[in-house]
C-alpha cells in the first residue's frame, strides 16, 4: 500500500505579530511571539512541541526558538530552501514527520524584517551564486527584474495587458481593505493610481510588487486523531507537493523549453494526483503574489484554466468574492504583508475555519501555493 499524507494531520493553531514597514523587535522576538500565539490558539503547551520546520533564509534557528519558548525534547527539524517557494513545504515536512511518528506537535514559522532590513541583492562582498553570474551582470539585479522578463514574454505571447495585472492587484487590495491587520488596510486602489504609478521594472509598476514588511507568522500541526481535541476547529492537510522542474534556472527559466511553464506545472501534477478533488472543486485560493504576473502563470499551472488563459481568467470579477476563484482573501503579499508567503497559509486556515475577514461562504477546500518561478511547494487544505 502506498503511504500518503492525505488528511493524516491538521493545522490546529495559527499566530502572527502585527505587520508594518518597521517593527522595533528583533526577528527572534517576533518569531517567539508568533509561535506562542499559535500554540495558545491551539491550546497546546510549548513543552509539547517536538518538531520544527522553517526556511533556509530564516535567521532564528530551531535551537534558539526551542529554548526561548520552553519546548521539550525536539525529535524533528528541517529547513526548506528558495524563499517563498518553500512556504507550503514547511507544513508538508511537518505533516510527513508527524505521520511517520518522528514528531507529535510540529511548529512551522517565518519571521522576517524585510521592511526595515537589508536587501539580499545589495550584498556585493560575496561571490555570486552560479545562476546569478548569468543574470546580474546584465542588469537583472532584483527578483522584480527577473519576473519582469517573464511578464513581458507572457504579454507578448498571449496578449495579456496591464489591465489584467491591475485586476490581480485590485483583488488583493480590496481584500486588504476588509482586513484590519493588513498593511494596506484603508488604502483603496484605483485604476488611475495603478496606471500612473512609477515603474519598478517594466512592465511591472509599483503596485505589481509585494510589500516590504516586518512581521512573523506560525502554525501548529498535530495528528488527525488528536486534532478534534484542540481548542480550535482543525483544518486538515489533504495533499502537499514540492517541485524542482528539470533544467530549472532561478526565476527566469532560461534553459527550459518553455520559460512560461514554471514549477507550478510540476507541483500541480503531484498535488492533484494525491488529492480526492480537482481544481474545479477548490472554493478559495491563496496564490503566491510577490508579483502580480505570477498569479496568471499559477492559475494556468494549477489547472484553473488552459495554457495562455490565465490573464483572461482574471476578468469579470473572477478573483473577487462570488467570482470563479476568490483569491488571497487577506490581501496577500501585495496588500496584507510580505513574509515569504506564510500569511497565505494562515489565511487558508481562517477561510476553512470560517473566520476570515473576507469569508467565502461555505468554503471547505483551499489551495495554497508557494512562489511560482522558483522551486516551489503547494498545499491542499480541507475543513
Amino acid at each position: 500500500m502506498t503511504a500518503t499524507l492525505k488528511d493524516t494531520t491538521a493545522i490546529v493553531g495559527i499566530g502572527q505579530t502585527p505587520f508594518a514597514r518597521r517593527l522595533p523587535e528583533p526577528e527572534k522576538t517576533l518569531a517567539c511571539r508568533a509561535v506562542l500565539a499559535a500554540l495558545d490558539d491551539a491550546g497546546i503547551h510549548p513543552s509539547e512541541v517536538d518538531g520544527f520546520a522553517s526556511y533556509t533564509m530564516e535567521e532564528t534557528d530551531e535551537v534558539e526558538l526551542a529554548k526561548a519558548i520552553g519546548a521539550g525534547d525536539v525529535t524533528f527539524f528541517s529547513r526548506v530552501g528558495y524563499g517563498g517557494g518553500g512556504s507550503c513545504a514547511t507544513v508538508a515536512h511537518l505533516a510527513a514527520a508527524i505521520t511517520t511518528g518522528q514528531a507529535t506537535v510540529g511548529v512551522a514559522w517565518r519571521s522576517r524584517k524585510r521592511g526595515s532590513g537589508p536587501r539580499p541583492w545589495r550584498d556585493t562582498v560575496h561571490q555570486l551564486p552560479t545562476p546569478a553570474q548569468w543574470t546580474r551582470p546584465y542588469g537583472l539585479l532584483r527578483p522584480v527584474d527577473e519576473i519582469a522578463m517573464l511578464a513581458r514574454r507572457y504579454m507578448h505571447t498571449f496578449g495579456a495587458t496591464r489591465d489584467h495585472l491591475f485586476l490581480v492587484a485590485l483583488a488583493c487590495r480590496n481584500r486588504a481593505n476588509q482586513n484590519p491587520a493588513a498593511v494596506m488596510h484603508g488604502c483603496p486602489l484605483t485604476r488611475e493610481a495603478y496606471m500612473t504609478s512609477r515603474w519598478i521594472s517594466e512592465p511591472l509598476c509599483l503596485f505589481d510588487n509585494c510589500l516590504e514588511t516586518d512581521g512573523a507568522l506560525a502554525c501548529v500541526l498535530v495528528a488527525a486523531d488528536r486534532a478534534p481535541d484542540c481548542r480550535r476547529r482543525p483544518v486538515y492537510v489533504h495533499a502537499a507537493a514540492q517541485s524542482l522542474p528539470a533544467q530549472h534556472h532561478g526565476m527566469v527559466n532560461y534553459w527550459c523549453d518553455d520559460p512560461l511553464r514554471g514549477p507550478s506545472w510540476t507541483a500541480a501534477r503531484q498535488l492533484w494526483k494525491a488529492a480526492d478533488f480537482g481544481p474545479a472543486d477548490v472554493d478559495v485560493a491563496q496564490i503566491y503574489d510577490a508579483f502580480t504576473a505570477l498569479v496568471p502563470l499559477s492559475l494556468e499551472g494549477y489547472g484553473f484554466c488552459g495554457r495562455g488563459e490565465g490573464a483572461a481568467f482574471c476578468e469579470d470579477g473572477a478573483l473577487e468574492p462570488g467570482g470563479r476563484l476568490p483569491l488571497n482573501t487577506s490581501g496577500g503579499g501585495l496588500s496584507e504583508a510580505y513574509v515569504h508567503g506564510f500569511n497565505l497559509i494562515t489565511e487558508g486556515v481562517r477561510q476553512l475555519r470560517g473566520t476570515s475577514t473576507a469569508q467565502v461562504p461555505g468554503a471547505a477546500t483551499c489551495l495554497v501555493t508557494g512562489g511560482e518561478g522558483v522551486p516551489t511547494s503547494a498545499l491542499l487544505l480541507r475543513s
